[in-house]
């Protein structure tokens, strides 16, 4: 029965942990690839609306603020290239809205969560007689096995919102990742065809 109950712990935990994995590996590819959209001396700190922390004004690198005490995210100011194309700003705008949503969606179940687990072991002490607090005033918890009964219903009764927002998590980094390929190969025939157009100057001058 031990045994039994501590796989099931592992496994709930365990999965729960893969959800928030997929947001933190996600936002470390997108930083790490930023630098494709070139150099900057603006900062994209109008959309951010979920953080009172802000760039300095001369930064010219994306921006990564403190966690958010609802979601646990940190928030991303994206920097604005000079001389911005449609398709950058495209990507840019995308980028941005995926960080609001992944959000909003952790600020509700993160909210949630914490709701339904302070609620399972209130009533679960109140069936044994047990307040929420000892008589010294520390808070009453419950061991390992009593709390795998509830992360194991939170994760079936969420597991079709889970699969949704991992679904619509993919379906975006995949349009990211297609829109930086875009900008990455027209920055690349750019360079090439000024290379180009300056080479015969160059050679004349000579």
């Amino acid at each position: 029965m031990d045994v039994r109950m501590s796989s099931v712990v592992m496994k709930s935990l365990t999965t729960w942990r893969n959800l928030r994995a997929n947001v933190s590996s996600a936002v470390k590819c997108r930083l790490c690839s930023s630098s494709s959209c070139g150099q900057s001396k603006q900062q994209d700190t109008t959309n951010n609306k979920w953080s009172n922390s802000r760039p300095a004004a001369d930064s010219t690198h994306d921006w990564i603020g403190p966690p958010n005490p609802l979601s646990n995210l940190r928030p991303i100011v994206y920097h604005v290239p000079e001389n911005e194309s449609p398709l950058q700003r495209r990507l840019r705008t995308l980028r941005q809205e995926t960080e609001d949503w992944n959000h909003q969606f952790w600020t509700k179940q993160n909210f949630t969560f914490n709701k339904e687990k302070h609620a399972f072991i209130t009533s679960q002490l109140k069936e044994k007689g047990l307040g929420v607090r000892d008589e010294n005033g520390r808070r009453r918890s419950l061991d390992s096995e009593e709390m795998a009964k509830f992360y194991k219903n939170f994760l079936d009764e969420n597991r079709t919102r889970h699969a949704n927002y991992n679904r619509e998590w993919y379906r975006r980094n995949f349009t990211i990742t297609l829109l930086m390929a875009r900008v990455t190969l027209r920055n690349m025939w750019t360079n090439v065809r000024l290379k180009k157009t300056s080479s015969p100057s160059s050679s004349s001058s000579s």
